[in-house]
């Protein structure tokens, strides 16, 4: 069997690591996010909450529901289940080592596929000389 990593380390080295040692290992964009991060406000409120569910290290049974999309996925989320908004429901998606570096948004998309079908009577100029059957 195939044991996960990330980028070289696997699960209980990456949960282990903080914050700055895990920015190390992100892109620049992410890296610059996270260190930015630890400022945001927003970003601080999601950690405590997490946190706070998290007290004793067990994982909380239910979803943590967030509208914070631009959250930048970190090794103290793995194994959690967010619901993360996309403007008309909370998406439940559960952290997993492929999920870190990347945004929350990124798996909870906020607009859908349009199927367009054939135009109707009356949508063109030439469709009003079609009968109608």
């Amino acid at each position: 069997m195939r044991k996960e990593l990330y980028k070289g380390f696997d699960e209980e080295k990456i949960s282990g690591m903080s914050l700055d040692d895990f920015a190390k290992l992100v892109t620049s964009r992410e890296r610059r996010t996270i260190l930015r991060m630890k400022d945001n406000p927003q970003f601080k409120k999601l950690v405590q909450k997490v946190r706070k569910l998290c007290k004793d290290g067990k994982k909380p049974s239910k979803m943590i529901r967030t509208h914070s999309r631009e959250a930048v996925i970190i090794p103290e989320w793995l194994g959690l289940t967010f619901g993360i908004y996309n403007g008309k429901e909370f998406k439940k998606v559960t952290i997993t080592l492929s999920h870190l570096g990347k945004r929350l948004g990124d798996f909870a998309h906020s607009t859908g596929r349009v199927l367009h079908s054939g135009p109707g009577v009356g949508a063109t100029r030439g469709s009003k000389f079609v009968p109608i059957k």
